[in-house]
């Protein structure tokens, strides 16, 4: 089986984590991140800086232009939800889910690997810290690692299958935090606020953030990033 293997690199603390993870089971990644007309773009300097500082091989970022589409906090004019409790944000499904997103990021990666003959997918999807997003569902992804053995030519010729990796989901932000902790990922690098100011400071008070220092808060950490 080949060794090589596709992350999903956001620039986010998640995926700066899975980077780590795949990097510590012998993988040589190629990663790949998403412009998609996300209101947070800073994310994505940040995912050039962490792809640079553990030398992936190879680091794509795809561009997508998900604002034609909108309703999305995170790709339109709407208000990103601040202030919130774990109850408020676990209540629904909140505007800051981008539809269809994890599908769509997939699929691309899917691409990606059949084309470097790799049959492994990292992806940072978490069931537990998340706020109910649909797409990031054990079953959403088994879902979708059927369709990828249906989809792809290596599949089909029964070559190889390709597999799913989801290490973090059922792990607590404090647990995320000291696994990559554990293998000296560098959270300065990394970028969680869903509504950074003009130059990029994270605001503290989105869910994302909120998350994000509660899981530091835990686990016992500072928190490395800088905040409005």
């Amino acid at each position: 089986m080949s060794k090589n293997a596709i992350v999903l690199l956001s620039g986010g603390l998640d995926s700066a984590t899975i980077l780590a993870i795949a990097k510590s089971k012998n993988y040589d990644v190629f990663a790949i991140s998403f412009d998609y007309g996300q209101r947070h773009k800073v994310e994505l300097s940040q995912a050039k800086t962490i792809a640079q500082h553990m030398a992936v091989v190879e680091h794509h970022i795809i561009n997508i232009d998900l604002r034609q589409f909108g309703d999305s906090a995170l790709t339109d004019s709407i208000e990103v939800p601040s202030h919130r409790n774990e109850e408020e944000m676990s209540s629904c499904i909140p505007v800051t889910y981008v539809p269809a997103r994890n599908t769509i990021f997939l699929s691309y990666a899917l691409a990606y690997a059949e084309v470097k003959q790799c049959s492994n997918i990292f992806i940072g999807v978490n069931a537990i810290d998340y706020s109910g997003y649909p797409d990031c569902r054990p079953e959403f992804i088994a879902a979708f690692e059927k369709l990828a053995k249906l989809a792809t030519k290596a599949s089909v010729e029964g070559s190889d299958k390709i597999k799913i990796h989801t290490p973090l989901m059922h792990m607590t932000k404090a647990e995320i935090i000291k696994k990559g902790l554990s293998l000296g990922v560098n959270y300065e690098l990394t970028h969680s606020c869903y509504s950074p100011n003009k130059i990029g400071l994270a605001c503290g008070i989105c869910d994302s953030c909120l998350l994000r220092l509660k899981g530091f808060e835990k686990a016992g950490e500072k928190d490395p990033l800088k905040y409005v």
